[in-house]
């Protein structure tokens, strides 16, 4: 189930939300967060039931594993179990509790996620070295579950947090199992850290401003998905199908593409930010109007933030950091964003694609250049950050590593055209694709962010947001084609 749907929008969300109100003002915690998890259940197995299985499985094995850090199943506070001291010793047992976590998740999310692509890699190299025998049977494949890199990192989080001393475990199985299939987040994040929740999982408020907020995040966010995403990727897919776009048509395809992920994730957020505060949680901000960055650095601090977050605080730092000297530093930064590539998917393309980025880190941390002095020299730094980050989109985008050198080629204009450009050239010059491209740069560049712009609602904001929501809607229905980039990462 996705949010951009007629099911979700009109027919799953109304009950859920009157129900979990009726059962705020009637019951105790326990039981909104009960009916919560259910739903939430309900939403992520939709298309595939077996896919809840798995995740309650997860859920079980860190609910198990925080309890036995903390009390072992005997505590007698019916409220609070005990926090552990922040740099305190560790016991075995709490250690093995901790191993026994990590060790079950991220192996759930490397054999899904990571099987198929081990055996299409041992069965390329096979190949090449004249090795068919030793090739596996690629028969069975296995299937990959929606949102278990989201769901795998946002569980881990629990543990690690509880392990630290930076939060406290939860009592209650049902309060548990709600923060990690909470739908809001769900499936394609933001992922949200135990310790930025814990406090409202046990009590958070429910306010008229709060859910008038959050109901204008989701028009808004409806609004860049359906209306801005959805049609810059009409272009991004005609230029990135042809097999030799022109020069121009290759710059203008990834160009699309670059406002399509952008609009399509962070929209995907805001809806996400919308859904919770509606049921009174706080998410915290997911994108900060990344196109606007000066560097890579300042790229990735705002870009997916709660990724970039999560990658700082429990990897990049258990590595050492910038703590351990420049070569260490550099090692941690390229090993970090090599991971962060190999997380958002099983191919090569991601791996070079962190690789650039991790490649771009590790020169703007050698050669530390001086802040821009002149609004000019700031604004070519901008365009100078935007134009690497569209050339490594190619390899983001591409379905290989052969379309990606072939993009790049034509984009240099190293290749011929092939006979679709004539088609490819008539898709784009559709006028209304044309105009959303140019209004999706205008938001990109010089737009006010939703966080911002929903900190006050006047009658004309408020107008504006439903104005463009029922826009939205009507595409919806007219349309059929509204997939989320990110369900597949």
């Amino acid at each position: 189930m996705v949010f951009s749907s007629i099911v979700f929008l009109f027919l799953f969300l109304p009950p859920v939300l009157g129900g979990y109100y009726l059962l705020h003002a009637t019951l105790p915690r326990f039981w909104k967060h009960l009916f919560l998890t259910l739903c939430s259940y309900v939403f992520y197995g939709w298309s595939n039931p077996w896919f809840a299985w798995l995740m309650l499985f997860s859920t079980a094995i860190d609910y198990v594993a925080a309890r036995a850090m903390t009390d072992g199943f005997r505590s007698t506070n019916r409220e609070q179990l005990p926090l552990l001291e922040v740099g305190g010793k560790r016991t075995r047992g709490q250690r093995m509790a901790l191993v026994w976590s990590i060790v079950t998740n991220l192996g759930l999310l490397g054999f899904f996620k990571y099987f198929n692509f081990g055996v299409d890699s041992w069965n390329a190299l096979a190949l090449a070295l004249g090795m068919e025998g030793a090739e596996f049977d690629t028969t069975l494949r296995v299937v990959l579950p929606l949102g278990i890199s989201f769901y795998t990192f946002q569980s881990m989080s629990y543990t690690i947090d509880v392990y630290r001393g930076d939060g406290r475990a939860i009592r209650s199985f049902p309060d548990f199992a709600c923060y990690v299939s909470m739908f809001p987040q769900l499936v394609a994040g933001p992922i949200i850290r135990f310790q930025e929740v814990a406090d409202q999982i046990e009590q958070r408020t429910h306010t008229v401003e709060k859910f008038a907020r959050g109901v204008v995040f989701v028009c808004f966010g409806m609004a860049k998905k359906i209306l801005l995403a959805d049609t810059c990727a009409q272009i991004a897919d005609a230029c990135f199908g042809a097999e030799l776009p022109t020069t121009g048509e290759a710059w203008i395809g990834v160009l699309a593409y670059a406002f399509q992920i952008y609009f399509d994730f962070s929209g995907y957020s805001d809806m996400a930010i919308g859904f919770g505060l509606m049921l009174g949680f706080m998410f915290a901000k997911n994108f900060d109007s990344p196109y606007r960055s000066a560097s890579i650095g300042e790229f990735w601090r705002r870009w997916h933030l709660s990724l970039s977050n999560w990658l700082r605080d429990y990897l990049y730092i258990p590595l050492g950091g910038n703590r351990r000297g420049t070569r260490r530093t550099y090692a941690n930064l390229m090993t970090v964003m090599l991971l962060g590539g190999l997380w958002h998917g099983a191919s090569w393309n991601f791996v070079i694609w962190g690789g650039l980025h991790g490649t771009a880190l590790v020169i703007e941390r050698a050669l530390k250049p001086a802040p821009a002095r002149t609004r000019i020299g700031h604004a070519l730094r901008v365009a100078a950050t935007f134009l690497f980050v569209l050339f490594t989109w190619v390899p983001f985008r591409a379905p290989d590593l052969a379309a990606t050198g072939r993009y790049w080629r034509s984009m240099l204009g190293l290749g011929e055209a092939d006979a679709a450009a004539g088609l490819v050239s008539g898709i784009i010059g559709n006028q209304y694709l044309g105009i959303s491209l140019v209004i999706a740069a205008v938001v990109a560049f010089f737009g006010i962010q939703t966080w911002d712009y929903t900190r006050r609602l006047p009658p004309a904001r408020a107008a504006l947001a439903m104005g463009l929501f029922l826009i939205s809607v009507v595409m919806l229905v007219a349309t059929s084609f509204h997939p989320f980039i990110y369900f597949i990462f």
